[in-house]
């Protein structure tokens, strides 16, 4: 009974209590509410609605009213940038930066943004200066991201490996095929300039890094010619069947350069020849195809075209068989194969082409960057037979 009764006593309290506490927790919200100026919530109605100019009108007039909103300042900062109002958004965030009751939180985050506005901007010297600044705050890691992106557009490729180096120090997940790359490209612009030695030793680090770097191999092949040592050449390019034979295709044309420059072409037929029948692409097929055409005439070019069709129908061996057959058909013939022939060409030179894997990105050429997501590497080393839209 005692109990029963302790309990009415106490049960009353608790409620008057969270009646209380609510009540004063509304109060706050409310108090707060009525602070914020009007121009505040037409801002965020004007975001919500998709109309970016007027809320920057609406958030201009609470910054007018209460210089003290650091995290509006941000926020419109950030509205400056996107609508290309790019010497608004700098002029606010180094007005924050000047303030001395600033916290330092804050400071960080109003350096971040400058940084993004300088890269927006072009100004990337300027930039990179906020960027590095950031080293060892919260934002460390995002301005590592915005330095390489700097480093790539200037092909400053040092510096790209060494920052490249600190982001997989900071996110724990391998860059290996990145750094190689930079070495390759490296190696390439040394080579432009017959810096032989130096090249060598950039594509020797970039297989260091990554020893299934394919362009690594291919450069070190272009090289050995560029000195003139061809069987050299050749015995580097054979190893890329070790590396991923996929890539063989890229190195098909070399290749055939290499063995008629030793006037073996008939050797490097059956090289070719050998690798197609094991790693089937359309790149090696032009090449054996050619190759055939100039060795052993039309009518084994047409043997091996007809062969490779009953294993792998493709329109575009039909467009090298048509090419075989004309070579051999009379004047009457030869016309009326044309016709065909030109129409099964328009379609193929809208096949022939490489897709990233990324993005979608397709291309005549290959590329070992996307030219649209800047992705390394996301290029399947052969030709994609489908039509748009599809894998």
């Amino acid at each position: 009974m005692d109990f029963e009764f302790w309990w009415l006593l106490v049960l009353p309290l608790f409620f008057g209590m969270g009646w209380l506490a609510a009540r004063i927790d509304i109060r706050h919200v409310v108090r707060e509410s009525r602070a914020l100026p009007l121009s505040y919530f037409k801002g965020l109605n004007f975001l919500l609605n998709e109309q970016p100019d007027k809320a920057i009108e609406a958030f201009n007039e609470v910054v007018k009213v209460n210089p003290e909103t650091v995290e509006l300042h941000f926020a419109l900062g950030s509205l400056f940038r996107r609508q290309g109002e790019l010497d608004r958004a700098i002029r606010l965030h180094q007005n924050l930066l000047e303030r001395p009751d600033l916290a330092e939180d804050k400071r960080v985050t109003a350096l971040y943004e400058l940084g993004q506005d300088f890269q927006r901007a072009g100004l990337l010297d300027r930039a990179e200066e906020a960027f590095i600044k950031l080293e060892g705050t919260v934002h460390e890691q995002q301005s590592c991201d915005r330095l390489l992106q700097i480093y790539e557009h200037e092909k400053d490729w040092l510096k790209a490996i060494a920052v490249t180096k600190k982001i997989e120090a900071l996110t724990k997940a391998p860059y290996f095929k990145e750094v190689a790359h930079y070495y390759c490209e490296l190696g390439s612009a040394e080579m432009l300039q017959s810096r032989f030695e130096s090249a060598r030793q950039y594509l020797d680090l970039a297989l260091a890094e990554y020893k299934a770097c394919v362009r690594a191999m291919l450069l070190l092949g272009d090289l050995a010619v560029a000195q003139g040592n061809y069987q050299d050449a050749i015995g580097l390019w054979q190893r890329i069947e070790s590396q991923n034979p996929a890539y063989l295709g890229l190195a098909a044309e070399r290749l055939r350069d290499a063995y008629v420059k030793q006037e073996q072409p008939e050797q490097g037929l059956r090289l070719l020849a050998g690798y197609q029948a094991k790693y089937p692409s359309a790149e090696l097929l032009n090449v054996v195809f050619r190759l055939t055409l100039e060795n052993q005439g039309a009518d084994a070019a047409s043997a091996l075209i007809r062969e490779e069709l009953r294993r792998n129908p493709t329109l575009l061996g039909l467009d090298r068989l048509l090419e075989a057959e004309m070579l051999g058909a009379t004047q009457a013939r030869r016309r009326d194969m044309e016709m065909v022939k030109d129409l099964v060409h328009q379609h193929t030179k809208r096949l022939g082409l490489y897709r990233c894997d990324h993005c979608g990105f397709r291309a005549r050429q290959y590329y070992w960057r996307c030219p649209g997501c800047g992705r390394w590497e996301s290029y399947p080393p052969r030709i994609n037979e489908a039509p748009d839209g599809q894998a």
